[in-house]
């Protein structure tokens, strides 16, 4: 015999979705159920008020029988061959009526009782449990909106908080001991219904042949071979039913035997995982019930590809909520509740606010929406590129314990942390343009000329006639510091660590896109706004500049100045790391600064400068160099992909 199809008791407590869905299966398999026992019981019945009724009629027709010889015929005599002979029938059929009152009482103990006694007990119980498991429910359900509810600033009192987390916690054993108990009902009803289906109409096939036992002994031996056959089969589905049980009681014994915790939400002691790139559980999403009423509903959200579905108790499938590709996330506060975030998608024009239940969830929730966000899912190791990624995730909600690694150095050169940056040295994470050096540039008393943008539409001037390189690019100023070893790249990757990790911290998201344009002469940051240059640096005062080599985005550069706060004439020389984001790859930036220098260097040589412009080619008018698609746009050329972020 097949085993029959059960609920998983592991899978009481999440109550996911599929769970609850699997769950409808079986009460409607239940349901289905009950209405086919009430129609067979009514037949069974019919059949048991027929033969009770035959018992009632043969013993009526008994009396009647011996009641012909009482009768005063007007012509009765010669009947006394016929008085006899009925006198026989009525023997014969008070025999018969033995045997139908006896099989009457057989159908009614061992047919429509067995019936009755599934019905009442077996299907009723499935009733009563589904009432309370249906209860336990909304008391759970209940007990969680008080505990979403529960505000930050009364986060210190202790009393108040244990005692919600104390009703969630027993609302939700409660709802958990009411979901197993069910389960098991409905995976012994499986067995139970075969039985019930099996055993009544066992006892009518055994009740007849016992009727006509005297009379079909051939037939009986075959019939015996046959319910041998069936009461065998009965035996083993029981034995079953025992087996199953019992491991349905030690499974739930085991399961309720954990410590409360595990009812108790936001006690997760768990780092949580910041590699993810599917998850699913249970959100509290905001939604707009008027102009300004707001409603929060707790529904089983979950990724799928790059599509951020939801699916509702009893449906049986999920929808869209939004396509999470290049989409952005970040912590909010909404509402005075805890653990909100919000998601936005990549023209900004739709948003969604959602809760989750513990700091742990609302961790992973950030950073696996980050992850498929830069569709990291696509990629053949998720988990790798997913860590460079991190910086980011962990800006959105800040950590105590950030770490970013450094790229893979020779262990016989590296350098401790204190060597490269002195501890405790500030960080300045925006450039502010002085009211004085705006009015300068705005009287064009600068020597530079900007030049727009690969792929933007404002209109450029012409570079100087002594400028051999002039490119453009898009990035996004993260924040510079003091360093001590400026001629090494060790100390630009320990900036960016720095200051992703500061940026975390004090959750500072904001950062502000300016133009980096890169001459042969000098580098200069330049507002697209208003097109005044906000700093700029001789390009011989660069002392270093890397990408980094995990997150083709991040790329820096070092800068000499002096220090004349000693006193010393000529200046002490000081290095200062400042590090950028870019749209495009932080080696194109990177090459084109090496391009510059490697001019500046050669304008002293009239011969060396000749042969660097032989070696690299010139745009059609011959006054700029053409870069290459792998070094960075020309000047008059460009796609618009590098005009995409990935902050």
């Amino acid at each position: 015999m097949p085993a029959a199809h059960k609920l998983l008791l592991e899978e009481a407590l999440q109550d996911s979705p599929q769970t609850r869905s699997l769950l409808s299966v079986f009460e409607e398999d239940a349901g289905t159920l009950t209405d086919y026992t009430n129609q067979l019981l009514q037949t069974m019945q019919r059949v048991f008020g027929a033969q009770n009724e035959m018992g009632l009629a043969t013993e009526q027709l008994s009396k009647h029988l011996l009641e012909y010889e009482k009768q005063n015929f007007a012509l009765g005599k010669g009947d006394e061959e016929v008085i006899s002979t009925l006198q026989h029938f009525a023997k014969t059929v008070e025999e018969l009526n033995a045997l139908h009152s006896e099989l009457t009482k057989q159908l009614a103990d061992r047919m429509v009782f067995p019936m009755i006694q599934f019905r009442e007990k077996d299907l009723t119980e499935i009733s009563t449990l589904k009432e309370i498991f249906g209860i336990a429910t909304d008391e759970h359900e209940a007990a969680m909106v008080k505990y979403s509810r529960l505000p930050k600033k009364r986060e210190n009192e202790k009393v108040m908080k244990a005692e919600v987390v104390g009703e969630v916690a027993f609302s939700r054993r409660k709802q958990h001991q009411a979901s197993m108990q069910y389960y098991c009902a409905l995976n012994a009803l499986q067995y139970r219904k075969r039985v019930a289906m099996l055993e009544p109409m066992l006892g009518y096939t055994q009740a007849q042949i016992n009727f006509f036992k005297k009379g079909i002994d051939l037939v009986s031996k075959k019939m015996d071979s046959f319910l041998a056959s069936v009461s065998s089969m009965t035996q083993s589905i029981q034995a079953q039913l025992d087996a199953e049980a019992e491991s349905m009681r030690m499974t739930q014994r085991e399961l309720l035997s954990v410590d409360d915790t595990v009812y108790m939400p936001d006690r997760d002691m768990d780092p949580a995982n910041r590699a993810l790139i599917q998850k699913a559980g249970y959100l509290n999403i905001r939604n707009k019930t008027g102009l300004v009423t707001t409603a929060w509903d707790r529904l089983y959200f979950f990724t799928q590809g790059g599509n951020l579905m939801c699916q509702p108790r009893g449906a049986v499938a999920g929808g869209m909520v939004l396509d999470l590709d290049n989409s952005s996330v970040m912590a909010v506060e909404c509402e005075d509740r805890r653990y909100c975030f919000q998601i936005t998608s990549p023209n900004g024009k739709t948003s969604i606010i959602l809760q989750a239940e513990s700091k742990k969830e609302y961790e992973e929730w950030i950073c696996t929406i980050n992850n498929i966000s830069r569709q990291i899912y696509l990629t053949d190791n998720p988990e790798v590129m997913s860590r460079p990624r991190a910086i980011y995730v962990t800006m959105i909600f800040g950590a105590e314990d950030f770490q970013f690694p450094l790229p893979c150095r020779n262990a016989s050169v590296e350098l401790e942390p204190e060597h490269l940056i002195a501890p405790g040295t500030p960080i300045q994470f925006d450039i502010v343009l002085p009211a004085c050096e705006f009015q300068d540039q705005n009287r064009g008393g600068s020597c530079f000329t900007f030049i727009r943008p690969v792929g933007d539409m404002l209109p450029c001037s012409f570079p100087g006639p002594d400028s051999l390189l002039q490119q453009v690019f898009a990035v996004r100023f993260l924040g510079s510091m003091a360093v001590r070893a400026g001629h090494r790249q060790e100390a630009i990757y320990e900036a960016m660590r720095q200051v992703l990790a500061a940026r975390a911290i004090h959750n500072i998201f904001k950062t502000t896109e300016s133009h980096l344009m890169v001459s042969s002469s000098c580098l200069r940051l330049i507002d697209p706004q208003t097109q005044v240059t906000k700093i700029g640096f001789q390009l011989g005062d660069v002392t270093q500049f890397a990408a980094h080599q995990e997150n083709s985005r991040l790329m820096g550069f070092v800068v000499e100045g002096r220090d004349w706060s000693e006193g010393e004439e000529e200046g002490k020389p000081s290095f200062s790391a400042f590090v950028f984001e870019s749209n495009t790859e932080g080696e194109k930036i990177c090459y084109t600064i090496s391009l510059a220098k490697e001019i500046t260097e050669a304008k002293k040589d009239p011969e060396a400068l000749a042969q660097l412009m032989k070696s690299m080619p010139l745009t059609s008018d011959g006054k700029f160099l053409l870069l290459d698609s792998e070094s960075g746009d020309a000047t008059n050329g460009g796609g618009q992909d590098d005009l995409e972020s990935e902050a």
